[in-house]
């Protein structure tokens, strides 16, 4: 009895790489651009699959290429997403341990806390947020206040 032949196994590039053309760096024909050069127009891709791929380092990196006459604009920064945005950043910025925000990034997983908590390192006071004293509410006399 002869032995099945076993199917020849293929790498699969879910993009299809295979079926549209890749350019060289700098080579991509008018009317093709990545995702930063949408962003920078301030546009996306709006649910395009890309139509090319731009290969750089070598061959080593690619960057999908899209149409720029069917992205879309981008969408506008709602307060929602700005508050989002806002508090995301904070967990990244304030230390755990003295409270303070920075305004950079802490090396939090490394080393758990900023500098001057980690090894006493004194950070500069233009380095992080000094919020001013809450004043206690004021007692409004009568109801309503004019302005």
């Amino acid at each position: 009895m002869a032995a099945a032949a076993e199917p020849e196994l293929r790498d699969v590039d879910i993009y299809g790489t295979d079926d549209f053309p890749v350019y060289r760096w700098r080579q991509a024909p008018k009317g093709l651009a990545t995702r930063r050069q949408l962003r920078e127009m301030r546009l996306r891709p709006g649910g395009q699959a890309p139509v090319a791929a731009i290969e750089c380092r070598g061959g080593k990196r690619r960057a999908w290429l899209y149409d720029i006459d069917k992205a879309l604009p981008i969408r506008p920064m709602t307060l929602a997403k700005e508050l989002a945005l806002d508090k995301a950043m904070e967990a990244r910025q304030r230390c755990p341990k003295c409270r303070r925000r920075y305004f950079h990034c802490l090396p939090l997983k490394t080393l758990g806390s900023c500098l001057e908590c980690y090894d006493g390192t004194p950070a500069d006071p233009h380095s992080y947020l000094n919020p001013p004293p809450i004043a206690p509410p004021q007692p409004c006399e009568g109801g309503l206040t004019a302005a």
